[in-house]
Formats: C-alpha cells, structure tokens, sequence
C-alpha cells in the first residue's frame, strides 16, 4: 500500500510446528503498544553513572517529544486507530484499532490458532512516521518466554531451614566435567542441601539493614501469582517478617495464583524478603508477549518511588526475540541506569546452548543486555550455621540437564566496562556475576504448602536484588548500573575485589577460569568486602 515503509528490526519468522487455525475477523479488536523514539539521547555519563535524573526531568529531557507523540495520534486517528493513553518518561503510547484499521496503520496480517495471533514478516509504518515509531508491539501474542525458569528439585527429601545435607540417591556425576562439590565425582551419589535466605545472607555476608531507609524492589512476572497467606506463613517459618508485598496488574496480567508460573513468582518474592525482609516488593504481573514484558519493564522501572532495584527471571535466547524488542527492552534499561535503578537479570537455566538446538553457543536476553546486571549459577556447599563456604563451583547437572547459561553477545557489542577483565572482543559478555543455583543446593522455599529446595539463575536475580538494597541502603545511595564500579581495575585471571572467584566445572560450552569467565562471570559475592569495596568509589 502507497504510503507505508518497514518498521526496521520487527521481522517475525513462522511459528514452527505451528497450524494456523485460520484469518481473524477483521472487527477484532487489538490494544499495542507503539515505541517513540526519545528527543534527545542519553548522555553516557547518565547511563554508566554517577550521575543520575528524576522521572520528570528524564521525560523533559529524553523522553518522547509531545510533537513526535501528536503526530502519531493525528496520523492513527485518520487510519482508525486511537491513542488511548501515553506516557511520555518511556516514550510509549497505548493503541487500539480493529484489525481492519490496524492493517491499514501496520500493513498486519495476523492468523490465529488456538489460543494464541500470529504475524509473519515485517510491520510497516505510514511514511509521515518513518523514523518517530521504533516498535510496535502487542499485535502477536505468541508466549515471548519459553517457560518459568525456576527449577525444583523434586528428588529431595529435605526439610525448610536445615541447612543440612540429605541423599536422595541421584547420580550426579554426569560426564560434564564439572566438579559439583565435595564427593560429587563422576559416579558418585551427591549430598543435597537447601538453604532458607537468611543463612544464605550469612554465607554470602549480606551487610545489616538499616532502619528507617524507605526502599522498594520492583519484581517482573510473565504469569502465576501468590497469595497473602502462603507468603506470610513461609516468612513466619524462616523467622523474618512482616514482609510488604503488593501487586500490580500490567496489560491483562494479574496476579493469578495457582497457575503456571506460581512456583516462579513464590521463589522470587520468598528470597527478596527472606534476605532483606525491610524492603517492599511490588510486583508486576503482565502477559508473556513481547508488548507484556516490555510494558511491565517500563512500568516498573518508572514508578514511584523509583525502585531501588528490578529482579527480573524470565527470558529467552537472543536469537528469539525481534530486533525492535530488543531494543525497547534495553532502551527501558537505559532508562533505569539514568534513574539510579539496577536491573538484575537471570542468565537462563540451560547452558552455552540456551535451550536451542542448532549445535552453536548462545547466550539468553535480557541478561545480555549491557544494561543489566545479569546473574549466573553456582553449586555451593556450605556451613549455614557458621556461613563458611566448603566449595562453590559452576552449575551444571550434566549433558542434555540444566546448567547456568553464559557466553558472548553476538547483538550487543563489547561495553566499555568489560574491556580490560577478559571478556572477548566479540560482544557483551554474560554473566557479570553469581550466585547459588543449583537445586541440588538450592533454596529451601513454600510453594503450594510444600517446602522443597528450588534453584535457577532465576534464585540468583532477586538474591542479587535483595544484595543490592543492602548495599544502597549502607551507601546511602542508589547504584544504577552497578558494572563500572564492579569491573574497574579488574584484569584478566586476577579475583575482583568482593566476589569469591568460581574456577572449577564448565557450562557446557565455556569452561571456568580464575576472574572473569563466561560461567559465573566475576563470582559470587562477599557483601562485607563488596561494600567495604563500594565505599571507596
């Protein structure tokens, strides 16, 4: 149609395996999100620190110009598609249309099939907005996300808050390579052993709270939900509490529990309060689309107060999403850098491959965002009533199992601040930093009134945002993107100041090193040296 160019970066590929049931009736009714692009860029020092911005200082100054945004509703109005709300600080606006109008509007042509719109190739703009419209989303609700990344450990037999080890007569020793702890060998019956929070904030050296500073944690859900009762009595179980948890819908998500997802959701919000039970988590349901997660995102990084942290634990690997989400999701990032907020990523749960299986190395987003701090997994053995560390080596259950994910970026160059520790020169290296993940040593969580050790990199992200809440609050500060500050005067081999440096065992594509590495990146955190190390920045 005359008057439409391509909207670059937003190619769909076919679903595979997937029957279209058949066209959608033109009068169907669609709600997108339109992407703005910002009337001035973000300077460098705003992004990568210290300086910061308010909200309304970030929507005047790089945020949509009201110019862009009116041109866009005369342009929709005149094809039948309405704003309905906008939101200038995250540049996006809330459109609705028939399918009639919004395949005038995107040159769309959506099929549906059971229970999911589909489009094929690439949207198209009309021409007056060549250049003002950087992504459109919402017009395919395919799931974006696989699957929730929390992994329970369901051989176990072990009870909340031991912190002892049990055998459940599984063989770990899997033919990885990989040492997974003391008497883990190949062939060899492992211990197994589930930490609660707090005495993982004992063996990783948390600092204390401090009274009466205000914080808020934001946490991203793509689907499952909690309920009051079940949280308060797992809270009650561990000794902390009371806990503020509150819930916010996003698009049509919702706080849904006993559903899909619940196990995620509980795993979250559990260690965020369990290590830092002080701060408030608001948690932001949305739908598992690429307009859910984008919305929720810049929902949660532009509230109010402005969160001092966002944990988000779903993903999917690069290759898997659109280029005009990618970039939305890591201009949202951006965004919170420029606020003080940091984003702290899971790495994915299936190795150097990601789940995909065309036989290359793959790293997931958004951790490979250079926006993000992005969190890989560790086994760890330890004494929890003493918090000394037996051994702490790379996730990896075995060939064809879970294990951390991590690897090189080929969408995201190289950033800056990993140009001296090692990382190759091809792309943004992933991870940045680990934790405990395996559920073999995992986290000792309710969910369904059943304790049961659970793990993940999707365990590491809230860890690390619980951390980071501590550390601001004995700052004073928010820390924004914390990567400068982690990987100044860092070099290659050499243990980074806070972290216990990981070098023994492999993802399954990388193997471990002393310093940085592609597994479990600068290590896991020593808190107490960590801020001892933060203060002197």
């Amino acid at each position: 149609m005359p008057g439409r160019v391509e909207l670059p970066g937003s190619t769909r590929p076919a679903a595979p395996g997937v029957v279209p049931a058949g066209t959608l009736d033109p009068a169907t009714v669609i709600t997108a999100t339109v992407v703005l692009r910002r009337r001035a860029e973000l300077p460098a020092a705003l992004v990568y620190g210290p300086s910061t911005i308010g909200r309304q200082d970030l929507a005047d100054r790089y945020g949509a110009d009201p110019a862009d945004a009116q041109r866009v509703r005369t342009v929709l109005s005149g094809l039948g598609v309405e704003v309905v709300a906008e939101d200038p600080a995250s540049r996006r606006l809330t459109v609705r249309g028939d399918l009639a109008a919004l395949h005038r509007a995107f040159g769309v042509s959506l099929v549906g099939d059971a229970r999911h719109r589909r489009r094929v190739g690439a949207l198209e703009v009309p021409a007056e907005l060549d250049g003002v419209v950087q992504a459109v989303l919402g017009l395919d609700d395919r799931p974006q996300v696989r699957r929730p990344r929390v992994q329970i450990d369901a051989n176990a037999n072990t009870d909340s808050g031991t912190g002892t080890d049990t055998n459940s007569g599984a063989d770990t020793g899997t033919g990885s390579g990989s040492d997974s702890g003391p008497g883990t060998g190949a062939g060899v019956e492992a211990p197994r052993v589930s930490y609660t929070p707090p005495q993982l904030g004992r063996i990783y050296g948390f600092p204390a709270a401090v009274a009466g500073v205000d914080q808020t944690v934001a946490v991203v859900e793509l689907g499952g939900g909690y309920t009051d009762a079940e949280l308060s009595q797992y809270f009650q179980d561990i000794g902390v509490g009371p806990v503020s948890v509150r819930a916010v819908a996003v698009d049509d998500g919702a706080n849904a529990p006993n559903t899909t997802g619940d196990d995620e959701v509980l795993l979250d919000i559990e260690v965020i309060g369990g290590l830092a039970p002080e701060v408030r988590q608001v948690v932001y349901f949305a739908p598992n689309t690429d307009q859910g997660f984008v919305d929720a995102v810049s929902a949660a990084v532009h509230a109010l107060p402005t969160p001092v942290a966002v944990s988000i634990s779903w993903g999917a690997a690069e290759d898997l999403w659109t280029e005009q989400t990618r970039r939305a999701l890591d201009d949202a990032f951006a965004d919170a850098a420029a606020l003080g907020v940091t984003v702290i990523v899971s790495s994915g749960d299936w190795g150097a491959a990601d789940e995909l299986t065309d036989g290359r190395r793959h790293v997931d987003f958004p951790a490979s965002s250079p926006h993000v701090l992005s969190c890989g997994g560790t086994t760890l053995h330890a004494d929890p009533s003493t918090g000394v560390i037996d051994s702490e080596t790379v996730w990896n259950n075995g060939v064809g199992k879970n294990a951390t994910g991590g690897g090189v970026s080929v969408f995201f160059p190289r950033p800056d601040y990993q140009s001296i520790c090692g990382t190759p020169d091809g792309g943004r290296g992933v991870p940045d930093v680990a934790g405990v993940a395996d559920p073999r040593t995992g986290y000792s969580v309710l969910v369904h009134g059943k304790t049961s050790p659970a793990g993940g990199t999707s365990a590491v992200a809230p860890l690390w945002a619980a951390l980071v809440a501590r550390l601001a609050q004995q700052l004073g500060r928010p820390l924004g993107l914390l990567q400068p500050l982690l990987y100044k005067d860092s070099q290659p081999g050499v243990l980074a100041a806070g972290f216990r440096d990981v070098t023994a065992g492999d993802n399954q594509g990388y193997p471990a090193s002393p310093g940085w590495d592609p597994c479990t990146g600068l290590g896991s955190p020593d808190g107490a040296a960590l801020l001892a190390r933060l203060k002197g920045c």
